[in-house]
């Protein structure tokens, strides 16, 4: 684009951080400034090598005690950020606030975070966590679908938006403990055509990492179909504690 005409865009639509609403020169294409950039923590060492949460210390990778407790089907999950201040303010008017456009920013900061786990992981094919229709008319959208498409650009993979399918009613998980959500989607997955993933490397995507009972629920719907192996990537991970 002409370097005259995006001036004058500027001056029209000055590029807004899309946290605090500062003006930022250079905005580039996540459109965040530099401060909130730094209060949107990442998901670093050491972690759970299995469902990827990070125990915000000292010390080596190791497996945390639910995962030894209950081994996860899938192979591994993963989050680039820690659902907490800018991230989460982003993920929530994104979801609840129909701020579509911000899938942009949070698939873009996650992709270059995970871009390496992702090419660990090999998957074949990308299958996002699949909405009940109920709250798929009333939100008008599905976060992970939305996400999946720019990771699908971003890692060069097949996305299967209709792979999966919520075969009953869950309600909200927000407000519930760990083994409320777990008994409240406990079975409420299955997997449209089984052909579709029968010996495939799969990778699982969503917005949010919590206690991980979606996923979880997910990955036992993805094996008992044929998958060969079941990945888990996400924007955020709920912080340890």
């Amino acid at each position: 684009m002409n370097k005259f005409f995006t001036a004058f865009l500027d001056v029209l639509f000055p590029p807004l951080c899309h946290i605090c609403r500062a003006y930022i020169p250079e905005a580039g294409t996540l459109h965040i400034c530099p401060a909130c950039r730094e209060c949107m923590p990442i998901v670093g060492h050491p972690l759970c090598p299995v469902c990827g949460i990070s125990f915000l210390g000292a010390g080596d990778d190791h497996v945390c005690g639910d995962c030894q407790e209950s081994q996860p089907v899938f192979r591994a999950a993963r989050a680039a950020m820690i659902y907490e201040g800018g991230c989460r303010d982003l993920i929530h008017a994104y979801k609840y606030r129909h701020k579509t456009y911000l899938r942009r920013p949070l698939a873009l900061l996650a992709a270059d975070s995970l871009r390496d786990f992702v090419a660990t992981c090999a998957p074949e094919l990308m299958v996002p966590v699949p909405l009940h229709v109920r709250r798929l008319r009333e939100r008008g959208f599905n976060q992970a679908v939305l996400l999946g498409e720019i990771w699908a650009r971003e890692w060069n993979l097949p996305l299967d938006r209709d792979a999966m399918r919520r075969i009953r009613w869950t309600e909200p998980q927000i407000n519930l403990t760990a083994a409320q959500r777990r008994d409240n989607v406990k079975g409420a997955f299955d997997v449209r055509d089984a052909n579709a993933v029968t010996g495939r490397r799969v990778l699982l995507v969503d917005d949010v990492y919590t206690t991980g009972s979606t996923v979880k629920e997910c990955a036992v719907a993805l094996k008992a179909a044929g998958a060969r192996e079941v990945a888990v990537v996400t924007v955020a991970r709920a912080p340890c504690g």
